[in-house]
Order: C-alpha cells, then sequence, then structure tokens
C-alpha cells in the first residue's frame, strides 16, 4: 500500500484501534450529521454475526450487482490493502476517491473530537472513523445500495447509525466476549439490535438461545424475520471441483435450479444461501432472484484470505478462521474438499483470542504445527503459543519460528519432500494477509 491510501491509513492509525471499540453510537452519529449524513443516501443491508459475515457480505454484493445495481460493499478488516476495505462495483476504491472522502471528513472530526475531548471523553476511534468514511465515500460514488459488515456486536456498533432496509444474521457464537458478554444469548441481544422498526431480517440457523434474541427483538420492533430451516433453506449441497453446487429454497418458496458456488466448505454453501434470501429480501420477498442473476451473481464469487491458495509447489493455503466456531467450519471444508495425506498448520494467533480452542479444533488434521508471532503488538508470544499448542495437539511435532517468513519457509520446505503434503496457514485474519504479502512478494505465482 502505498500513496494517498497510505496516507489516510496512517492518520486513522493515530487513533484508538478497532480492537478496543468504545460502547456508545451518539459520537458516531454527530459526526455523521456534521459530514451531511451521507448514510441515508442510499439503502442499506446490514450484516451481523461471529462467523461468515464478510464472505455472506460479499455474496450479498456480487449478487446485487449482478442485479446492475451499483454498489458499495464495506467490510473489515483488510488483507493486505487499506482500499479493500471501501468496495465500490466489486473493486476496492480508488485512491484519489477515498482521499477526497477523507478531506471532507477532516473539518467533522476536528469538531467531533473537540466536543468529546471537551466533555472528558475519548476521541472518535479508528473504527468510527472508518465507518463514517465508507459512508461519505459510498454517497460521493455514488451507489444505489450498500452492503454494511458490522464491526464487532450490532447495537453499539459505528456502523449501526445506517437504518437497514435489511438486516442479516449469520452464525451467532462465542467471540470478543470481553466486549459483548459470556454467551451467546447475551452476544445475540446486542446483535439483534441492528434491526429497526418497520425494516426486514434473515438469519442462519442459531441455537436455541440466540434465535430467541433475534425473534424477541424482531418481534419487539415489528420487523418479519425469515430464519433458514423454516422460512427458507439449502436443500442440498453437494461437492464440486473448485466449489460446491447448491440447491437453495428461497423465501418465496421458489426452488432454484443447482448454482455452482466457487468456494470451498459447505459453510460457504450456507452463506450463499443467506445471501441469496438476504437480496429476496431487500427486494420485497415476493419475487425469486433470475436465475441468470443467480448464477452470475454467484459464479464471479470471491472471499479473499477464505481457504485462498497462494502457493503451488507446494501446495499453500491460507484460511482467515482465528475462533473455534470458525475453525471448525474449516476442517470441515479441508476433510471434505481435499486428498491431502499430511497438513502442515502455521499459526499465529492474537492474544485475546481462544487459542487453545482453535488449535484443539484445528487438531484433526494437523499432521505437522510450525507455531508463529502475528506482526501485530497482540500477538500470542511463540514460546507461550507453542506450549498451548503442545496441549491442544498432542502427539503432533512442534516447531517454533520467530516470524512468518521463516515459519513458511519451513512448512514449504517440510511439505515439498512429498506430493501428498501440503500447508495451511490459519488463526488471524493479520497472519492471512501477511502470508498473502510474502507469497507475492516470493513470487509463488498464485495470489
Amino acid at each position: 500500500m502505498s500513496g494517498t491510501a497510505a496516507k489516510v491509513y496512517e492518520e486513522l492509525l493515530t487513533r484508538v484501534g478497532e480492537a478496543n471499540p468504545r460502547p456508545r453510537i451518539e459520537p458516531v452519529r454527530r459526526l455523521a450529521e456534521l459530514a451531511g449524513s451521507p448514510q441515508l443516501s442510499y439503502p442499506v443491508i446490514q450484516v451481523a454475526g461471529t462467523n461468515g459475515k464478510t464472505s455472506t457480505s460479499r455474496a450479498i454484493e456480487s449478487l446485487l450487482r449482478a442485479h446492475g445495481l451499483r454498489t458499495g460493499l464495506f467490510t473489515s478488516p483488510h488483507l493486505v490493502d487499506f482500499t479493500e476495505r471501501f468496495q465500490i462495483d466489486g473493486q476496492p476504491i480508488a485512491e484519489a476517491a477515498l482521499a477526497e472522502a477523507w478531506d471532507e471528513l477532516r473539518l467533522p472530526l476536528q469538531l467531533v473530537d473537540s466536543e468529546l475531548e471537551g466533555a472528558g471523553h475519548g476521541r472518535i476511534t479508528f473504527f468510527e472513523a472508518l465507518a463514517v468514511l465508507a459512508f461519505v465515500a459510498f454517497a460521493d460514488a455514488p451507489v444505489e445500495v450498500a452492503v454494511i459488515e458490522v464491526g464487532m456486536g450490532g447495537e453499539w456498533d459505528a456502523t449501526n447509525i445506517v437504518d437497514a432496509q435489511v438486516a442479516v444474521f449469520t452464525p451467532i457464537g462465542l467471540d470478543h466476549t470481553e466486549h459483548l458478554g459470556p454467551d451467546t444469548q447475551t452476544i445475540a441481544h446486542t446483535k439483534s439490535l441492528i434491526m429497526k422498526a418497520g425494516s426486514t431480517a434473515v438469519t442462519a440457523e442459531q441455537d436455541v438461545d440466540a434465535l430467541g434474541e433475534l425473534a424477541d427483538t424482531a418481534a419487539n420492533l415489528g420487523v418479519r424475520l425469515y430464519a433458514q430451516g423454516r422460512d427458507f433453506s439449502l436443500a442440498e449441497d453437494r461437492l464440486a471441483v473448485g466449489g460446491r453446487q447448491v440447491d437453495v429454497v428461497g423465501i418465496t418458496g421458489h426452488q432454484y435450479d443447482p448454482a455452482f458456488v466457487p468456494l470451498y466448505g459447505q459453510h460457504q454453501a450456507e452463506n450463499a444461501t443467506l445471501a441469496i434470501a438476504a437480496v429476496e429480501a431487500f427486494f420485497g420477498g415476493e419475487r425469486p432472484i433470475p436465475e441468470e442473476v443467480l448464477d452470475e451473481g454467484l459464479g464471479q464469487l470471491t472471499s479473499p484470505g477464505r481457504l485462498q491458495l497462494i502457493g503451488t509447489d507446494p501446495i499453500v493455503y491460507v484460511d482467515a478462521a482465528h475462533n473455534p466456531h470458525g475453525a471448525e467450519a474449516l476442517v470441515r471444508a479441508v476433510t471434505e474438499s481435499f486428498a491431502f495425506e499430511e497438513l502442515a498448520i502455521v499459526t499465529g494467533v492474537l492474544e485475546e483470542k481462544d487459542a487453545h480452542g482453535l488449535l484443539e479444533t484445528l487438531a484433526p488434521i494437523a499432521h505437522q504445527v510450525f507455531v508463529t508471532a502475528v506482526d501485530s503488538p497482540r500477538a500470542l508470544p511463540v514460546e507461550e503459543l507453542a506450549v498451548i499448542a503442545e496441549s491442544a495437539i498432542p502427539d503432533t511435532p512442534i516447531e517454533e519460528l520467530a516470524s512468518l517468513p521463516l515459519a513458511l519457509e519451513r512448512a514449504r520446505s517440510w511439505a515439498g519432500e512429498s506430493n501428498s503434503r501440503a500447508v495451511l496457514v490459519v488463526g488471524s485474519v493479520l497472519l492471512a494477509g501477511e502470508a498473502i504479502t510474502h507469497s507475492r512478494s516470493e513470487n509463488w505465482g498464485t495470489a
């Protein structure tokens, strides 16, 4: 990343980071008002949940774009380039457009920062500024619809100043418990509050407690809630070359012809099903998506950092799974989709994550483990992660490497000893981004 986008990112990094959100919403609303309330310029589909938010958001955007709409897509975090967070019509925002939006936001930021400091509160945070920056950029584009991924939680997340026409809930599990609560019921309640009176909501299959919270909030707000398994379904999901073939029954009751999803794992088939329901809801829930639009929208779908191939000699994949729930879906995808006899896990984890739960879930597919540190002040130290790995993945060789490049070199050397071996980099979104960047710099030829 270089040029004007890098300068914008550097300025944002002077603010409190997105790993430390503040449970507040009014300062974000005030900032947006001073910027002209750009989030009111277009309809919004908002996506909350624990796992699958980004992939589902990308699928929704792709289907809307296949409909011929000019789209905006806001997701976090980025893998390699900061501009990835702001997609316009399926492409990262142009640096000039991002810089122009940032210039529009400078004076409102100064004013709100001054007001907050005068009242004894902290300045606008990184993610609060980032969300409003996205809204400004999408209004300037202009887009005809925006798909907005929630950063954390829902009720007080900075994105929740939008009045979403459709609220989408991916599977809800345990993550960020220090901020969101100790159980799925509490977490689901916080996430449920992205629903607004008069809107529509769609949800993936949830556990009983999470679904109960979503249903209660929907009833209180008069929101129509479509639930997977009750109102729409993944009727059949088959392994296909390069992805999945899915048969979906939408909220309209229409059973779509088999469609190809070029992503690995049943969880991606589930994400695509949820996306179809969300787009049907956006268009009123009364007519199915035209088959040619469905085929185009799913066929052009990508999900960087989700079982993404970054090397072929030897085979190296990266995946951004960073909690046990995400790792569980990853293990199923690897088991179903690949036939490697041995797999090396290269892993680094942030200190606030459930490293033991993550690695214990990965144990069934791990034949060799290389532990390293994420390039972040929040990284779990290599020595500590190695101890956790020895407990979580017993009877498996574990090696400690000081940096990801060293770990990748060692893992690729191990995998190169046999055609039946491969490497999987997993444990953190930041680690996945580092691996992709490294593979490009080393000309592995795929990323």
